[in-house]
């Protein structure tokens, strides 16, 4: 019975946790390509 109660709470921390990762990685690739733009534009 308690299973049953806590599953959803489970399942949706699990959920949010997935979220705030995926918003971490692309904030990673939009700091990677910002860098890559001011490598190339020293670099010229």
């Amino acid at each position: 019975m308690k299973l049953l109660r806590i599953a959803p709470i489970a399942i949706l921390a699990c959920a949010l946790a997935l979220t705030a990762c995926a918003n971490t990685i692309r904030g990673v690739g939009k700091d990677v390509k910002s860098t890559a733009r001011a490598v190339k534009d020293t670099v010229n």
